[in-house]
């Protein structure tokens, strides 16, 4: 099916590609990629981008002595293609295939664990130093985008780049526009002059030459950096690097796979930190992709002809569209809410609040950090912002949580999305810590909802009667209407029962609820008397209605959507163990202690035993043990 890339089965064998082949090997790769993300859903604009960019960093290294680091990673299916593993592309995402990031246990050609953004030059630079301490002389490549230089972390980085006196290729893929005029004779001739050995040599030599002239060397050196400055500020579209003490090349095109070889084999002869700064179309080479590549960056399974999803998903009402909406309805009665999001609102559902309320929207680019301290300036000001960020992002920025709003006790509002098992993304996107982090850090209230009403009213809870931070944590994807006739009213710290028998009770929190619903049904068909809890809260718990429960049954469940450490059902165990509450037997619901793969949720939740049906069945066991 494919002449030239069927000829690529172990890494480095690109090296065996001849020149004159490389453009239909582009066309391939490109072919592979969309007839494979087509059926298993994936980013894709990003990487159809980056084909010839990875060919020619390929051509460049010798895996896998050589280290390739791709900041966040999910432009590395061109990656995996070149070292082998271009059959196991139809198994990305999938549980037991192959992950959509590098994976450190999936390729020894993959030189880190990536996922999230703006860490590529951290794990650069400790790669570099490291070969700088052990005398090794590999080479070492790390990918940005444009999008991952708003992240502080990528600064941090930058600001210690200048101080490792070895080679460093920081290739900077720039997509957001097309190839600029820079893209010519006088770019490609500033490149060539100022990497050239004979002119390296001469630099260097005449600022030894000069340096040595007594009592004023120095001070001459100092003055020619400052004059040629103003030149090379019109010339040069890479000062800020240069300012940075980086050697800047580009732009340069990031199509042109010879091209590209040739100014990386010039950076490469540098014995210093070198930023190639390189022009990309996202979704080259398939016309849907690149007219939206926004639609194409993070996409389900598709029809190649016309791009629509296969699985239609325009009716379905999610969690993240509740929120959204419930924001904007908040907003229209009070002028003083505000939302902050990072780089993501079409993914946190703030497009509409950022259309409606401009002038109080503040995207601030992939920077959770800046986010949480800006919001909760926000809030000492009197504001009320609301911080809409994915529960794995908002990791990030536990400090900012603690030291910006939650000793201050400002009123900021975190919409935690994507809390729980998220899927195909894995093991860096899983939102399975939220509820342990954040219920460690004190003033700080925890909810949950039970469905797409009760996230209505805990928004409007925490906006417009709680003083204090709030976090309102929901799950991914279609929203729960279930139970919609139970609406008793948020009151602080207190759960509702909506069941309430003897024998069996179900201690279920958020998108736990809809399952323990499910068992309570079962138990009852099978004449068990059983309560249902709604916790609504994971802090503070609502210990009191949980001790007077507990004096009633026999058997309790925790039902949870989180790790078991720090999560509420070692909460609630060892508060029953501090009461001297041992008439009850536990049945604790939670996910393992250990980062979660890849895969489809339903997979994930049955084999981790949080789905009904395995927990109907340990409910059963533990039953029938007692008859025993």
């Amino acid at each position: 099916m494919y002449n030239i890339l069927s000829k690529i089965n172990e890494p480095n064998d690109i090296k065996n590609i001849e020149r004159s082949e490389y453009k239909k090997l582009a066309k391939e790769i490109r072919a592979c990629l969309i007839r494979n993300v087509s059926n298993t859903g994936g980013h894709l604009a990003s990487n159809l981008g980056v084909v010839e960019l990875t060919m020619a960093i390929h051509l460049c290294m010798d895996f896998p002595e050589d280290k390739l680091i791709w900041d966040v990673g999910h432009q590395s299916y061109v990656h995996k293609i070149l070292t082998g593993r271009r059959d196991d592309i139809s198994s990305i995402r999938q549980y037991g295939g192959i992950s959509g990031f590098t994976r450190i246990c999936e390729s020894e050609t993959d030189a880190v664990n990536s996922g999230h953004a703006s860490t590529a030059l951290s794990s650069a630079l400790g790669y570099a130093m490291s070969r700088q301490m052990q005398q090794k002389d590999n080479k070492v490549f790390a990918v940005i985008g444009d999008g991952s230089m708003t992240g502080g972390l990528f600064y941090e980085a930058l600001n210690n780049a200048a101080s490792v006196r070895s080679n460093i290729i920081i290739v900077l893929n720039d997509n957001n526009m097309s190839i600029s005029r820079n893209v010519g004779a006088m770019s490609s001739y500033l490149t060539k002059f100022r990497t050239d050995n004979r002119y390296i040599q001469l630099k260097e030599n005449a600022k030894d030459a000069i340096r040595n002239i007594p009592h004023i060397g120095n001070a001459v050196v100092e003055k020619v950096k400052r004059s040629k400055s103003s030149l090379k500020q019109l010339m040069i579209p890479g000062m800020f690097f240069e300012d940075m003490g980086l050697t800047y090349i580009g732009p340069v095109d990031g199509h042109n796979v010879e091209g590209l070889v040739n100014t990386f084999r010039d950076a490469l002869r540098l014995n210093e930190p070198v930023i190639v700064h390189v022009k990309t179309r996202k979704g080259k080479g398939y016309r849907l992709a690149e007219d939206n590549p926004s639609y194409f960056h993070g996409i389900e399974p598709f029809d190649i002809k016309t791009g629509e999803l296969k699985k239609k998903k325009d009716n379905i009402v999610t969690y993240t569209k509740v929120f959204g909406s419930e924001l904007c309805r908040l907003a229209a009665e009070d002028e003083k809410i505000a939302a902050v999001c990072a780089a993501m609102p079409q993914g946190t559902g703030l497009v509409g609040f950022a259309d409606e309320f401009a002038d109080r929207f503040f995207d601030v680019g992939i920077a959770e950090e800046h986010a949480v301290t800006f919001a909760g300036a926000l809030a000492a000001d009197g504001m009320k912002p609301v911080v809409a960020i994915y529960s794995t992002f908002l990791q990030r920025a536990y400090d900012q949580i603690i030291h910006d709003v939650c000793i201050g006790r400002m009123n900021v509002v975190f919409a935690v999305d994507r809390g729980g098992i998220v899927g195909k993304d894995g093991a860096t996107h899983q939102g399975i810590f939220d509820i342990s982090y954040l219920t460690s850090i004190p003033n700080l209230t925890v909810m949950a909802p039970k469905n797409a009403d009760e996230l209505r009213s805990m928004l409007q809870y925490a906006l417009m009667e709680h003083d204090g931070p709030v976090a309102i944590r929901y799950p991914r994807g279609e929203a729960y209407t279930g139970l919609s006739e139970y609406n008793e009213e948020i009151s602080y710290g207190k759960a509702e029962i909506i069941h309430e028998g003897s024998h069996v009770a179900l201690f279920a929190l958020g998108s736990m609820v809809e399952i323990a619903e499910s068992i309570y049904q079962e138990l009852i068909s099978d004449d068990i008397s059983a309560s249902l809890v709604n916790l609504r809260f994971a802090k503070p718990l609502d210990y009191e209605l949980i001790e007077d429960i507990m004096k009633t049954h026999d058997i309790i469940v925790t039902l949870e959507e989180n790790v078991m450490s720090g999560g509420i059902s070692e909460h609630i165990a060892a508060h029953a163990e501090w009461k001297g509450i041992d008439n009850v037997r536990f049945i604790p619901v939670h996910l393992p202690d250990s980062y979660i793969e890849h895969g489809a949720p339903d997979i994930l939740k049955e084999k981790y035993g949080i789905d009904a049906e395995s927990i109907l069945a340990r409910i059963r066991s533990a039953l029938n043990e007692g008859e025993a």
